[in-house]
């Protein structure tokens, strides 16, 4: 065949191949405008959220959990949460064991004399006021020190380093958060004296990244501490010079049974009582080395100002229940304290938010098999905020995990995680880390995915604007 003859069978064929193409296309879901009100509603006006976490981190302030601190953020909850109408506000109170720390400090002894910044782990064991003075021993990661033999331990302080690197869905942290969460283990069960790591975190401040571990498997507690990153690389570099390094590590601590937190819970009630209800929330506890602001101020903040938003546009024929949970940082705590008392009941959603304040930049849900229409109408109603699906999703929230675990189906939506790390567990997770901008796309994503997932809302008597 020549080739013009080609050509113009080619052109000839185009228009029929492209209108069949065209024509067998899914049609795009087309969104509801009552939604799409309400959403840009919040992304333009949105003011409960600031007022929230803006009152939280400056009335109260860190919020450790099971102290006193915590208390006065739950008596706080309530009134703020009552003041802005919402319904049936309450506490539901668990007891647990409570950590406080005490003075900290990490100081180089031989060969180059000089201070490093630290902070205690959660739950670190404590040294004595003199502290402890042991020799250094390398490891570039969690798998080295689960390999080295006892003997290379046994009677010095354990150092993990890692290369953990910023990613906007904050993937690094499951790999890299291990060194924290089960180096104390192993490197006590080896005989260590103590343990010291690199901050999980993405900065380069003078700041450590406190957080959460826990002594398993019979492992006797030993003082455990995470050095700023800086602090850490320059701890390898004296490593680097051949010499052993011997380090003085002041970390003391107090531990208590006994100690009372508890989640409180506020509910925008349904039209009908027995539809399954939309369970959304964050946590309410922070660790005490800032105030709580991205780490999770603002995830309860969002909820709540999204629930309230719907309340403005009238009632929902499913009831929004928002929970700010106790005790998350050491475990997930008012989670479980949740799914225990709630987890048989018919929950058509659970969502949390508690990954900062940046922008929602997709999102997932298991409606995409069990509710495909609902999905599309989210996938609808969030696209104009720049939100994508994500088809590969899992549930994400330590909060809402043991509800899903129960059988609640789940929603994500995913925060850019890029920054998330500078600043979680450290003194800088302030009020001035805050984007109000991003702040109020993150209340437009909640808001339309609440009015989605209402079972449509009943215009009528409008709670107060109450600022």
């Amino acid at each position: 065949m020549n080739r013009t003859l080609l050509a113009a069978l080619f052109f000839t064929a185009a228009p029929a191949i492209a209108q069949q193409s065209i024509t067998t296309l899914p049609q795009p879901v087309v969104g509801d405008p009552r939604v799409a009100a309400l959403r840009d509603e919040a992304l333009a006006n949105d003011h409960y959220a600031w007022d929230i976490v803006e009152g939280l981190t400056t009335e109260v302030g860190q919020r450790l959990a099971a102290t006193e601190a915590e208390a006065r953020a739950r008596d706080w909850a309530v009134k703020r949460l009552t003041a802005m109408g919402f319904a049936n506000v309450h506490i539901e109170p668990f007891t647990m064991p409570v950590w406080t720390r005490g003075a900290e400090s990490a100081e180089i002894v031989s060969p180059f004399p000089q201070k490093l910044a630290i902070a205690a782990l959660g739950y670190s064991g404590s040294t004595t006021a003199a502290g402890i003075t042991g020799q250094i021993v390398y490891f570039d990661s969690l798998d080295a020190l689960r390999a080295a033999p006892d003997n290379a331990v046994r009677g010095k302080i354990v150092f993990i380093d890692h290369h953990m690197m910023p990613a906007q869905d904050g993937s690094g942290y499951g790999q890299f958060g291990a060194p924290r969460r089960q180096g104390p283990t192993i490197a006590s069960l080896k005989g260590a004296i103590g343990i010291v790591i690199r901050s999980i975190g993405t900065d380069h401040h003078r700041n450590p990244h406190t957080g959460i571990q826990y002594f398993t498997d019979g492992a006797k507690p030993i003082p455990a501490g995470a050095l700023s990153v800086p602090d850490a690389e320059q701890l390898v570099r004296i490593l680097e010079r051949g010499q052993p390094v011997v380090m003085h590590l002041t970390l003391v601590s107090q531990k208590a049974e006994g100690g009372h937190s508890g989640n409180v819970i506020a509910e925008v009630p349904g039209r009908d009582a027995k539809a399954p209800i939309l369970l959304v929330g964050g946590h309410l506890d922070s660790w005490d080395l800032g105030t709580g602001a991205i780490d999770d101020g603002t995830g309860i903040a969002i909820t709540a100002a999204a629930a309230r938003h719907i309340m403005d546009a009238g009632r929902p024929l499913r009831t929004i229940r928002v929970v700010w949970f106790g005790a998350e940082e050491p475990g997930g705590l008012g989670g479980k304290a949740y799914a225990a008392a709630h987890g048989k009941e018919a929950h058509a959603i659970a969502g949390e938010s508690d990954f900062g304040a940046d922008r929602v930049w997709r999102f997932s849900s298991q409606l995409m098999k069990s509710d495909p229409a609902a999905y599309a109408q989210l996938t609808a109603a969030l696209a104009p905020l720049g939100i994508t699906k994500n088809d590969k999703g899992e549930a994400d929230g330590t909060d809402v995990e043991p509800t899903i675990t129960a059988g609640a189906p789940w929603i994500s939506l995913s925060q850019d995680g890029t920054r998330y790390f500078d600043w979680h567990h450290t003194p800088d997770d302030t009020l001035d880390k805050i984007d109000p901008a991003q702040l109020r796309q993150n209340v437009a994503a909640w808001t339309a995915m609440l009015a989605v997932l209402s079972g449509g809302i009943e215009p009528g008597a409008k709670q107060p604007k109450r600022r």
